[in-house]
Formats: C-alpha cells, sequence, structure tokens
C-alpha cells in the first residue's frame, strides 16, 4: 500500500518501502526527471523554466540522495528502478517520458527494461553501458569511493547540498559506501539497450566521462548512425531512435547546458508527432 503526505516544497510518495521526495513543476504531458549520484532533482533547476513551458516536470530523488532518507538496502539501478515504475503507478501517470542522467539513467535504462510499458520515450543523458568504457584513470577514483571519504569530501558541492537538505545528514559515509559497493561491481546492459521498444534519445558532452565513440556504439545498437539516413529520413532507425552530442560540456554540466533542454524537447516533440501519423 502507498501513501503521499506533504512536504514544504514537495511531498513524499511511499512506495517498495522507501518514501521518495518528489517535485511537480508546469502542466502538460508528464515528464520525469531522474538525477545523477549525490545529487538531488535541484540539478534541473537551470533547465526547469525551457522545459516546463510545455511540459509536467516531476523530479524525483532517489534512495539516499537528497531529500529521500536511505533505508535498509543496497542501492542497485534495478532497485530504484522498481521505485521509479512503482511510483508512476501511484500517481497514475499514462506512460510519462523519462530523462534520466549518470546514476538517474542507468535507473532510466532499467525502468525501460523491467517495466517498458510504463513509460513513452526514453532519454538516457551521459550512461555508459559498460564498465569498461571509462578510461582507466576514471574507474580508479571511483574505486576509491567508500565512508572513510566522506571527510575529503567536506566543502565540496555535493556534500554541502547533502548536509542542506538530506532528512538524516549523518548518513552520508553511508550513501558513499553504498555507491561504491554498486560501481564496484562490474556490468554490460548491451542487451537492454539492444531490448528497447520505445523511442530513444542517447545525449552525451563532447568530453563525457566515457568517450564520444562508446555513446555512438550505443546509438548502433539501436540501428542507429549505420547508414545515410536519406533524404525522406527513411534510413534512420525504425524505433525513432536518436542520438546528441552537446558541444563544449562535459559530464559534470551537460545538463545545464539550453542545448539539453532544447535537445530533449525537440526529440520529444519528433518521436510524439511520429506517433500521431
Amino acid at each position: 500500500m502507498s501513501t503521499t503526505t506533504t512536504a514544504p516544497a514537495g511531498r513524499y510518495v511511499d512506495v517498495n518501502g522507501v518514501s521518495l521526495y518528489v517535485e511537480t513543476h508546469g502542466s502538460g504531458r508528464p515528464l520525469i526527471l531522474l538525477h545523477g549520484g549525490l545529487m538531488s532533482g535541484e540539478m534541473f533547476a537551470p533547465v526547469l523554466p525551457a522545459l516546463t513551458q510545455t511540459r509536467q516536470v516531476i523530479t524525483v530523488d532517489l534512495q539516499g540522495h537528497g531529500r529521500t532518507a536511505d533505508v535498509d538496502r543496497p542501492i542497485t539501478l534495478e532497485s530504484m528502478a522498481d521505485d521509479v515504475a512503482a511510483l508512476i503507478g501511484h500517481l497514475d501517470l499514462d506512460r510519462p517520458d523519462l530523462v534520466g542522467y549518470s546514476l538517474g539513467g542507468g535507473v532510466a535504462l532499467q525502468v525501460a527494461a523491467k517495466h517498458p510499458d510504463s513509460i513513452g520515450r526514453l532519454v538516457l543523458t551521459s550512461v555508459y553501458i559498460r564498465s569498461d568504457a571509462l578510461d582507466p584513470a576514471i574507474a580508479a577514483q571511483q574505486a576509491q569511493v567508500n565512508g572513510a571519504a566522506a571527510e575529503f569530501m567536506i566543502g565540496t558541492p555535493p556534500y554541502e547540498h547533502y548536509q542542506q537538505v538530506a532528512p538524516r545528514p549523518e548518513d552520508f559515509p553511508g550513501l558513499l559506501d553504498k555507491l561504491g559497493a554498486w560501481m564496484a561491481n562490474e556490468f554490460d546492459y548491451t542487451e537492454q539497450i539492444r531490448g528497447l521498444r520505445m523511442p530513444t534519445l542517447i545525449v552525451a558532452a563532447d568530453a563525457d566521462m566515457a568517450p564520444v565513440r562508446h555513446f555512438s556504439d550505443v546509438f548502433a545498437l539501436l540501428d542507429g548512425g549505420l547508414r545515410d539516413g536519406g533524404w525522406d529520413g527513411s534510413g534512420r532507425p525504425s524505433g525513432g531512435h536518436a542520438l546528441a552530442i552537446l558541444p563544449g560540456r562535459t559530464h559534470y554540466d551537460i545538463t545545464e547546458s539550453p542545448l539539453f533542454a532544447a535537445t530533449v524537447l525537440d526529440f520529444l516533440r519528433a518521436t510524439g508527432e511520429q506517433d500521431a501519423r
């Protein structure tokens, strides 16, 4: 059974044993945004004005992040995807479009793979689908993520934000432990990408955490970028899939770009028109 309570700037929705903090902005067809690791729904503030011109935007703080308290279970993409799917059902949303960034993009991918009938279109931003896609130096940095690193993060934006908004600020080292344990696992989501049936947009920065060629390889799994699209577009991927590489951006500031909102909205509009034909 799910219950909903109000909070000063949003509300809490209880699903799957976790009380998710949710904010709703604007009106129109629902669009759910999922944030990155050590972040919260507030990370999308720079693009909310553009997105809410035509869409109802719902931001969700995932397990242990932002204003959502941690619970007694590991942090995994699969369990958080179940949370999001349950939230969609609780809010009685009709196949909302789903945008995920980094960690939230991995969650979005799992929602699409495990609960494909719950969402409409999918946008995966700065999501690498194999653990070997990272530069070894970056992978080595991620291997150092654990609770002991919390004291070294004091003063950083993720730490300060967590201290300001988390229901239990003292949980920060535990969150790092759980994220570190998750990142220590090797993974390959090739088959999940191949199995996507909803229109999917792959978005990355031209200086992202994984090389640009990785994201073009992901697009190729969706039958994209393999041939000339043709004057009439007949050579494009049949599922409406698309790829966008945003210039002058990195993994850490891609969602702040005005091009991010414009690209997402253009994709959603174009694939919506295809469905209408």
